[in-house]
């Protein structure tokens, strides 16, 4: 089975919404990264979605649990809410190649709680972090980027797991 080309199938979807230019793809030669110095049994890892992660909730009886720090921003979510609570509301992924109907393949929270509990993964921050889709380079590199590497940075981690849709 081959795999599903998502920058081609990106750029011809960006075209066919009648955009004039193509899709600019974030490219960034300079990041700080950095390579792991620490088994990740040993580490703090947080992850991080493009999902527009959300989450079930009665309006009547409970407070919307995440945090968003702007519309289209960066946000976080409470580690501790069930994973069934889970759902995304975006509409910016290939309909006829995929499906959001299992949330742990484009937030794998499960899998992340189980390499804890096995001691694969040291520990996971208190919350998760999600980002919008968005098509600006400027945004995600001036804005975005510092704000999710802020929480990063806040919560302690080693490593963060990015799970783009």
């Amino acid at each position: 089975m081959d795999h599903v080309r998502y920058i081609d199938k990106t750029s011809a979807y960006y075209i066919a919404q009648g955009y004039e230019k193509p899709y600019a793809w974030a490219q960034n030669d300079t990041a700080p990264w950095t390579p792991v110095t620490k088994p990740l049994a040993e580490s703090h890892v947080a992850l991080l979605t493009t999902s527009e992660l959300a989450i079930h909730y009665d309006e009547d009886t409970e407070d919307n649990p995440i945090v968003e720090e702007g519309f289209r921003g960066v946000y976080s979510i409470p580690a501790d809410t069930p994973t069934e609570a889970f759902y995304s509301r975006t509409a910016a992924f290939d309909w006829a190649a995929t499906h959001l109907d299992d949330v742990n393949s484009y937030f794998p929270v499960d899998r992340m709680r189980e390499a804890v509990a096995s001691g694969r993964i040291g520990s996971m921050p208190d919350r998760l972090y999600g980002a919008y889709n968005n098509y600006s380079v400027r945004k995600v590199l001036e804005e975005e980027g510092p704000k999710a590497l802020e929480y990063a940075r806040n919560d302690g981690v080693d490593a963060v797991i990015l799970v783009p849709v």
